[in-house]
């Protein structure tokens, strides 16, 4: 079927091609030397009514006259121009030529380039070009390029920052969101996402920065989950178990069913609470979330194993561990704390209660 498809379409396009070749133009039959004469002709009739109308004196019209009379003779007396021998014969050679060769080269060509008979590939197969090896990383590339020459492009830095979010890259998300709302002007929202951004560069931690960001951004925008829930990882990061209960549990009244952040809400209230966290709400973090989730744990636990930390911090890489559904990373990490603090009983009373919310297992 497709064959009888490009047989016509081939057809149509040789036709196309062929065409002029075989029909004579107009300018061809018709003697030029009629249509200048015509045009003087015209010319003189104009010059005659322009007098007639006052428009243009005697003397003027007397020699505009006798110049276009000149030019009237002139085309008179020229023999008409016989078209150029061998025309005919050339143009019907290149219509052949054109109506067998075309085709002879297009078929032939398509089926071994075209190969009709290989299936269609799925488009669940088929990678975009940011996917491909390189191509996320040579588009980076580009547009950081393009901000190293033009540094105040507002919307360059801000459709790159997201970019570095996602790639784990957080320093550069910092200047980016930075850079967009030095440039643009202040947003909420992107006034969230910068906040989100350092506390992403801090290893997890709510610094006074991004504490103020998140600040700001409901200033402009009262009541905008992303800064709200950072604001009660804050306060529960301070030490203030209450308020963060509270404000979790009224992010989570306020939040419609289907929010992405009800996962990560729950599994926050239920390490507070002491109530093992539903396996649920740990697979159902979103996948958008869950490589910069993951890179922060990764960083703090790296910081932790470099320098040591507080029983907080070491509590909320446990819990951060038993939210992405890692036990084995939260048992080590549990027995890794309870090294570094084993010198401090409450502190290690603190990990053994922990670990038994988390079902984690009571043993050293």
């Amino acid at each position: 079927m497709v064959w009888f498809v490009l047989a016509g379409m081939a057809a149509c396009v040789v036709l196309a091609a062929v065409w002029p070749l075989l029909r004579r133009s107009s300018s061809v039959k018709a003697d030029p030397g009629l249509n200048e004469a015509a045009f003087y002709k015209a010319q003189l009739d104009e010059i005659k009514r322009d007098v007639e109308r006052g428009l243009l004196p005697q003397g003027e019209a007397e020699s505009a006259r006798a110049e276009a009379a000149r030019r009237l003779i002139a085309v008179a007396s020229d023999p008409p121009q016989a078209p150029p021998p061998g025309g005919r014969l050339t143009r019907l050679a290149a219509a052949i030529l054109i109506a067998v060769g075309l085709p002879a080269v297009a078929f032939p060509l398509y089926a071994r380039l075209g190969q009709p008979s290989i299936p269609d590939e799925p488009l669940a197969s088929r990678k975009p070009a940011l996917e491909t090896p390189g191509g996320i990383e040579a588009a980076i590339a580009a547009v950081s390029a393009r901000l190293a020459a033009k540094p105040d492009d507002g919307k360059g830095w801000a459709v790159i920052a997201p970019v570095y979010m996602r790639l784990g890259r957080y320093d550069d998300a910092t200047h980016a969101y930075a850079e967009a709302l030095r440039i643009l002007g202040e947003d909420p929202l992107r006034r969230a996402a910068y906040g989100e951004a350092l506390v992403a560069a801090a290893g997890g931690v709510v610094t006074a920065d991004a504490h103020k960001a998140f600040d700001r951004a409901l200033t402009e925008k009262p009541g905008q989950p992303e800064a709200r829930y950072y604001l009660a990882l804050a306060a529960e990061q301070d030490g203030k178990k209450a308020d963060a209960i509270q404000d979790y549990q009224s992010l989570l009244a306020d939040s419609p069913p289907e929010a992405p952040w009800r996962s990560v809400v729950n599994a926050r209230l239920a390490a507070l609470e002491g109530e093992p966290l539903p396996a649920e709400d740990a697979a159902a973090i979103p996948e958008a979330q869950r490589p910069m989730i993951e890179g922060m744990v990764n960083k703090l636990a790296t910081r932790l194993a470099s320098n040591g930390g507080s029983v907080d911090e070491w509590s909320r890489l446990i819990r951060a561990y038993a939210v992405l559904h890692e036990a084995d990373k939260a048992k080590t990490a549990l027995a890794d704390a309870r090294k570094a603090l084993a010198p401090d009983a409450i502190a290690v009373a603190s990990l053994d209660k922990l670990a038994h919310d988390l079902g984690l297992g009571d043993a050293n």
